[in-house]
């Protein structure tokens, strides 16, 4: 397998993990904890629900630009989000990070993802 095909792979696992985390726990089933964080940031619980399926909304766009995009700073840019995201949980519900299925597994996971697409990218002479 070329390191081409490598890559447009994880573009796909990339765009489907950062899809569904937009979809199932903001957009179609609003998890507590996403309206947890917005509470902490101090809207009101109306204004959390909206800006967590807005939320929902851009990660779903920024999954899309995985199977749309082909460049580097896609993968700079999930890398950044997804370790700040998960200093932030850390930060507003600690218990997370404990929990079976928690944030730190697929942080990391989507992390390792895109560094290894970086790695596999091909050098331009």
């Amino acid at each position: 397998m070329t390191n081409v095909k490598i890559i447009k792979y994880i573009h796909l696992i990339l765009a489907a993990l950062w899809c569904y985390q937009g979809l199932i726990p903001k957009l179609i089933f609003t998890s507590p904890d996403e309206i947890a964080v917005w509470q902490w940031i101090g809207f009101s619980t109306n204004h959390a629900v909206l800006l967590g399926q807005f939320s929902g909304v851009i990660e779903m766009i920024f999954g899309l630009l995985f199977l749309c995009v082909s460049h580097k700073f896609l993968h700079y840019l999930s890398m950044v989000g997804l370790f700040f995201l998960l200093i932030l949980i850390g930060f507003v519900i600690p218990d997370t990070l404990i929990r079976a299925f928690n944030p730190v597994v697929m942080n990391i996971a989507m992390i390792s993802l895109s560094w290894i697409a970086l790695q596999l990218w091909p050098k331009v002479s």
